[in-house]
């Protein structure tokens, strides 16, 4: 029935497939920052913590009598991790942005967001009216402070931007963080691609910049990345939190979290604050061999490499999957010109990271 549709995909060389992949190949694609999704002791500490449970199952939503000593001591820990007041955990990182944006943008309100925000923010926004909703350029903080300023709102002015952005791995800039206080908006960042891997705590882009969560901040965080889990959290000000809880329909209406999920979550943020030094080093030595060979300078471990073709970008990433290397080919519509998407993931060693950038440098 969609035969024509996906005749026009295939043609533009944009059709996606499902793939199992060979586990001898070298993973350079994955968001499993840390190689934590290897990590069998984590994975043995969560087992035995759900072990102890009466039950290995939620069961039902949060909201009946789905939540878990397991769910709240999870939430505990993050709060506790990253100066917030309070926190909720959600099955995914699209359920948190669904959830944040279609239960916090009220009548009256106006949504100020990043052209580049990810899919699920974006796909939030359509339970909202257009003149609620307001597009501006990719960190582009200008072009937000007009917006701002030619914007009519006679309720609350809300802010959204990711932390890292999954495909060109740049950081927000601290300068928006600045333009939400001045402006008494609520700020929501998306901290699933920089939670793990930025700052002096490896907390994030507040972690980073040592920005202090205020009352008008909000964090959204996913299990899925560099946690080497499932799920998604999010942080905030105990009225938000609870807000949250009353209004939001991803929270309300879906079965909570996976308790085998929660916990390794748990495992994981206990061993990233416990590693926090080791994890560091390795990040700066990846970095490094980025920046040498092919002269990209990052602070996260997203490597876009631009090849504006995307017949090529499959190409470069079939010859390097034959020589034993899986990296990202992404094409339109996710991004605006087809990149190779390398994460320089820190479980790969130095030296085999060096061999991979430079066939990619020999490729382009």
């Amino acid at each position: 029935m969609y035969s024509k549709e996906l005749n026009s995909i295939k043609k533009s060389n944009r059709l996606r497939t499902r793939e199992i992949f060979d586990d001898n190949i070298i993973d350079l694609a994955s968001n499993d920052y840390l190689g934590l999704a290897n990590n069998k002791e984590l994975f043995e500490n969560a087992y035995k913590r759900v072990l102890k449970e009466k039950y290995h199952s939620p069961k039902a939503s949060m909201l009946v009598n789905g939540y878990s000593k397991v769910h709240k001591d999870f939430e505990d820990k993050l709060k506790q991790e990253n100066g917030f007041e309070d926190a909720i955990i959600v099955g995914s990182g699209f359920l948190a942005n669904v959830s944040m944006i279609e239960a916090l943008v009220r009548k009256g309100d106006t949504l100020f967001i990043d052209e580049d925000y990810h899919a699920s923010g974006m796909f939030a926004t359509r339970v909202l009216s257009k003149d609620q909703v307001v597009i501006f350029k990719h960190n582009n903080t200008k072009d937000l402070e007009e917006k701002i300023k030619d914007k009519e709102t006679k309720g609350r002015k809300i802010i959204a931007i990711e932390g890292v952005y999954s495909m060109g791995g740049d950081l927000a800039p601290k300068e928006i963080f600045d333009i939400a206080d001045k402006n008494n908006a609520l700020l929501i960042v998306d901290e699933a691609h920089s939670s793990g891997v930025l700052g002096e705590n490896l907390l994030g882009i507040f972690d980073f910049y040592k920005i202090k969560p205020k009352a008008n901040h909000i964090k959204m965080g996913t299990l899925g990345k560099a946690y080497g889990s499932y799920g998604a959290y999010i942080l905030g000000s105990s009225n938000i939190i609870e807000f949250l809880l009353n209004r939001a329909k991803a929270v309300i209406y879906t079965t909570a979290p996976s308790l085998f999920d929660t916990a390794l979550g748990l495992e994981s943020l206990k061993f990233i604050v416990k590693n926090k030094k080791e994890i560091k080093n390795k990040i700066k030595a990846n970095l490094q061999v980025i920046n040498d060979i092919l002269g990209i300078t990052s602070d996260s471990l997203i490597i876009p490499i631009n090849i504006a073709d995307n017949k090529k970008v499959i190409q470069i990433q079939k010859t390097l999957k034959q020589k034993g290397f899986l990296v990202g080919a992404i094409r339109q519509p996710t991004v605006k010109s087809a990149i190779i998407r390398l994460i320089a993931k820190i479980d790969i060693e130095p030296e085999i990271l060096k061999e991979a950038c430079k066939i990619i440098k020999e490729l382009k």
